[in-house]
């Protein structure tokens, strides 16, 4: 049988191929540490559950609005006008099932073959395989350590053609952690200023995840004349711990709003209506619970920053929010593991699985080769043991 030419060199996505492996190998009966997922190892929040739970008691699991429920809605305009200090619209907003399919939504509805999209690397690893299948040409751009992993007004400049019809952005970054500032962040508002064409998709889904203020730096903070041009996406999954409720939403011009919700109408329908109902709570009273996580957050991020300080070999920088590290590993590149030269971040990953059971996503698949994401939401007590199934993994290279 032969598939459609669009899936027929498609891969799973990496993070939940490795989570897939992890549950395979605990299934065996190996003890198996798992650094590679990205979501909280904490519950949802009770808020949520809870009005989840009174949602699906009181019969509210029909079908909704393709673009969402209006008090939804209404409520992510609210909050999307304080995080931003612009006015918003509920009827610029749409929501859907996750923040991954509003992020490919938005790439349906704006691509036509051959549109190019800039996309820093390292990046989410979906970015690059969602423009191919709206037949967009993706271009990535590499941010290496030398620019802190973040795009610069330069390579913004040399990176835009004629084709360029988009732009992703992603702060904090999944999967560095890194976060940009204002000042950069006006840098590249200026080279998108001279740039008309070239429409901004802001992925905001770890905005509220940081370790420095309430939110983190918008575009539209220091570039507001922008927002006819840029599609902000967010979502429950990470605010909230609400990964496997997948409720995502966008802000955006309304054209391309409209066009989405369209999409999703033929599509997938509409997020499930208790989910809604439970994100809706989320947003109006989970601040508490988000102050008690993002206080667990930090302690956690501070602690396995200490951790790596005594791994030999392997540098990194503190990550400004998101729940990720980025050590670099390159200094292990040439070495061996059972007569198996180590070339890249892959053989390095491979190996560690092999050897020690614990899970971690090459930098390659983030389009960056020499690092390693690691997820550092889990106990302190499995992240200690993970490090030293690291270190007695490294104490046998060669």
């Amino acid at each position: 049988m032969k598939l459609a030419q669009r899936v027929q060199s498609l891969k799973p996505s990496p993070t939940l191929a490795l989570a897939a492996k992890a549950k395979e190998l605990a299934a065996q009966g190996h003890k198996v540490i798992a650094l590679s997922v990205g979501e909280p190892d904490w519950d949802t929040f009770e808020v949520a559950k809870a009005a989840g739970i009174k949602a699906i008691q009181e019969g509210f699991s029909k079908y909704t609005p393709s673009n969402g429920i209006p008090e939804l809605r209404q409520a992510i305009a609210k909050q999307t006008e304080k995080e931003i200090g612009l006015k918003v619209s509920p009827e610029d907003v749409t929501v859907s099932t996750g923040g991954k399919f509003v992020i490919f939504s938005a790439l349906q509805t704006l691509l036509n073959p051959g549109d190019e999209v800039i996309i820093p690397a390292p990046y989410w690893v979906s970015y690059p395989t969602m423009v191919e299948l709206a037949q967009g040409t993706p271009v990535c751009v590499a941010c290496d350590e030398s620019v802190g992993f973040k795009l610069t007004p330069e390579l913004l400049k040399k990176s835009i053609t004629p084709k360029t019809r988009l732009i992703i952005l992603n702060s904090p970054s999944n999967p560095t952690g890194v976060m940009y500032s204002k000042e950069e962040l006006k840098g590249l508002a200026q080279v998108l200023k001279e740039a008309p064409n070239v429409m901004i998709m802001s992925d905001d889904i770890y905005n509220r995840l940081v370790f420095e203020g309430e939110v983190a730096p918008h575009l539209l903070h220091v570039a507001p004349e922008l927002l006819d041009r840029v599609m902000m996406v967010n979502g429950a999954a990470k605010t909230f711990s609400m990964t496997g409720w997948r409720v995502g939403w966008a802000i955006g011009p309304s054209v391309w709003i409209k066009a989405m919700t369209n999409y999703q109408s033929q599509s997938v329908s509409c997020a499930a209506g208790f989910a809604q109902k439970a994100t809706l709570q989320a947003i109006l009273e989970g601040e508490g619970e988000l102050k008690k996580a993002l206080t667990q957050l930090k302690q956690r991020r501070d602690f396995v920053v200490g951790l790596f300080k005594d791994v030999k070999g392997v540098t990194l920088s503190s990550p400004d929010g998101a729940f990720y590290i980025w050590p670099n590993i390159k200094s292990f590149f040439g070495k061996s593991y059972n007569g198996k030269k180590i070339l890249s971040s892959g053989d390095f990953s491979n190996a560690l699985l092999e050897d020690q059971k614990v899970v971690c996503v090459p930098g390659q698949e983030f389009g960056l080769d020499g690092y390693l994401r690691i997820s550092y939401v889990i106990k302190d007590t499995a992240m200690t043991e993970a490090v030293e199934r690291l270190k007695a993994f490294i104490a046998k290279l060669t």
